[in-house]
């Protein structure tokens, strides 16, 4: 297969992201999506979101933000969300209204896995087609390793959103789920202004970031995620 792609069974690959559930699969078909990511004409609320312009992240226990910026432009390019030691890094992207952009994006991202000398293995997971990555790295006391990268894409209408887990829910099923469930409630706003395909949809800093209840305390609502570092740097 081109740029070196490998297809690998869930037990040749070591990474057993879990059985879909036909049933529900079937029963999403005649209603709707039975999961999202979600367009905002599906889910139009901003009630228990955390709302970052083209992003809406649903409020979570735990959850951490951090906002990523482009260096030269000073723009906002990524959301990372942080939980239980495991993280979930977001971006959204304009696409064309009749295609889909997936299937092309993971064909670069393995060329671009093998030209640093690793491998990606593209796997039918909970969240559709994935790509299980390895790039080697180096560890702190100077042995060489492999950094793990699990690569998840949707295409929406006119958007398209990635998502790349790290940590250990990169791996392990059990420790991918709460944030696999964060992703699943993302809200995309495209908006109406014509943008060229594979452009960055506008992230913005939340206009709230009230901190979570203190350990303890009960809260009434969901609260927002707490806000990490303010900015990250990115070249």
């Amino acid at each position: 297969m081109a740029f070196g792609r490998r297809r690998k069974d869930r037990a040749e690959s070591g990474y057993v992201p879990g059985e879909q559930d036909t049933a529900q699969e079937a029963a999403g078909a005649a209603d709707g999506p039975a999961q999202g990511p979600y367009d905002v004409a599906d889910r139009p609320s901003e009630e228990g979101y955390v709302d970052l312009g083209a992003l809406r992240i649903a409020a979570t226990q735990g959850l951490a933000l951090r906002l990523e910026v482009e260096e030269k432009t000073k723009r906002v390019v990524a959301v990372t969300l942080d939980l239980d030691g495991s993280s979930l890094q977001l971006q959204a992207f304009a696409a064309p209204k009749s295609e889909t952009l997936w299937d092309e994006i993971r064909a670069q991202i393995v060329q671009s896995v093998s030209s640093q000398g690793g491998t990606a293995d593209e796997l039918e997971g909970r969240l559709g087609t994935e790509l299980l990555a390895r790039v080697p790295a180096q560890a702190q006391d100077g042995s060489k390793g492999y950094r793990v990268a699990r690569f998840v894409g949707v295409d929406g209408p006119r958007w398209f959103l990635r998502g790349v887990f790290g940590g250990p829910a990169a791996m392990n099923p059990d420790a991918a789920g709460p944030l696999e469930e964060v992703f699943r409630n993302v809200v995309v706003v495209r908006g109406d202004a014509p943008l060229p395909p594979r452009d960055l949809l506008q992230l913005n800093l939340p206009r709230d970031a009230s901190p979570l209840p203190k350990r303890g305390e009960e809260s009434a609502k969901p609260e927002p995620p707490r806000r990490g570092p303010e900015i990250t740097t990115i070249g």
